[in-house]
């Protein structure tokens, strides 16, 4: 059998992309759950996907997961993929990778001194 390794699902997964964001699917932390089993034909995989939206109004669900499926089912190794949109847990912007949070400009700076740091109070 050849079965697909994870690190491979994973890849093609950073190349799917949020429409809305410059991020792709895995940074964003969209994906919550990889399974990789062994297809009927046996020379195969399936691999079932489970997801979240950023948000539930999100009406790109079904294409996000359109592309998740072609992409997967483009490579050799796979028979099937199967992608299922959840919203439980919801989404958090705190399961982005520090990658997608620079990527978005989403990084706090902390300032070691601020004596350096003067305020114009006065309104012309």
């Amino acid at each position: 059998m050849i079965k697909i390794e994870e690190t491979k699902v994973v890849e093609i997964l950073k190349q799917c992309y949020d429409p809305e964001l410059p991020v792709d699917l895995w940074n964003l932390g969209l994906i919550y759950d990889i399974q990789i089993q062994e297809a009927y034909d046996e020379n195969k995989s399936d691999i079932n996907i489970v997801m979240s939206l950023t948000t539930p109004g999100c009406t790109m669900g079904d294409q996000i997961a359109q592309d998740i499926r072609s992409k997967l089912e483009a490579l050799d190794e796979v028979n099937q993929a199967f992608v299922q949109v959840t919203f439980d847990p919801p989404w958090d912007p705190k399961m982005m990778t520090e990658e997608a949070k620079k990527k978005l400009g989403l990084g706090v700076q902390k300032l070691e001194n601020h004596e350096h740091i003067t305020i114009n109070e006065e309104w012309e």
